[in-house]
């Protein structure tokens, strides 16, 4: 039997596991250079899932994303983690879904100050529209962009967080390896979600909310609010994202 392909990537085993805990009959694959996927079934829809950790940070997750795609030629690529919030009425658990995701470290600095160079790259919108209607009716989930960096913020009142107040007030999270995927599918012509979990305030509290097990539960969370996108989200025929598209082996 045969199923078009979806993959789901993270960055921590946790999340990783989190994932994996809704697949069934699941099998490895290795790429030549070493790469791992599980490749297992998702009851309920037509899709074989194939969850890969990549490891943190965007140019990691912009390498692996792309060979992801020219080795498994998904119809879609799913990033599900974990990150820090930025708004006070996202909760801790909650599950923001990016309709954007901000490069946030592009610009020029001169005698007058740093000239912000923004980057960003919108959600697709097959995936976007999937996501309101899967989540729809969920309080828990926001549709909101996102912030995608190389450093971890853990200081409210830091230059970092002054930044993003300034330049990228609109975003209701922040993480590190965001952009590298979506740039990552985006110049494969794919189609690419963003999917978080909210597990910390990126303040100086964050050992604690680590220490409380939010990070477990946010990325729960956010492996919960994927399937739900996939079991909305129906199958192209054709050419999907600069590949021509065919069911694959379990």
């Amino acid at each position: 039997m045969t199923q078009p392909i979806v993959a789901v990537l993270t960055a921590l085993s946790l999340e990783y596991k989190a994932v994996h805990a809704h697949l069934t009959d699941v099998r490895k694959r290795e790429h030549p250079r070493g790469t791992r996927a599980a490749i297992g079934r998702l009851a309920g829809t037509p899709w074989a899932v194939a969850l890969v950790e990549m490891g943190e940070g965007n140019l990691t997750a912009a390498a692996l994303t792309e060979r992801v795609m020219s080795w498994l030629e998904p119809q879609a690529v799913l990033f599900v983690g974990v990150a820090g919030g930025l708004k006070s009425d996202i909760g801790l658990g909650d599950v923001v879904v990016a309709t954007k995701v901000y490069g946030i470290h592009g610009g020029k600095e001169t005698p007058e100050g740093f000239l912000v160079r923004p980057e960003a790259w919108r959600a697709s919108h097959r995936l976007a529209a999937a996501a309101r209607e899967a989540l729809r009716d969920d309080p828990h989930a926001h549709l909101k962009p996102i912030a995608a960096g190389d450093v971890v913020l853990a200081a409210p009142e830091s230059a970092l967080a002054e930044h993003l107040r300034l330049h990228y007030n609109d975003a209701a999270a922040i993480e590190m390896e965001g952009s590298g995927v979506v740039s990552a599918v985006d110049l494969a012509g794919g189609d690419a979600l963003v999917i978080r979990g909210i597990s910390d305030r990126a303040d100086g509290d964050k050992s604690r909310t680590d220490g409380e097990g939010w990070q477990p539960r946010a990325a729960e969370n956010a492996a919960a609010a994927a399937v739900a996108v996939l079991r909305e989200l129906r199958p192209c025929r054709g050419r999907v994202g600069g590949f021509r598209q065919r069911g694959r082996g379990l």
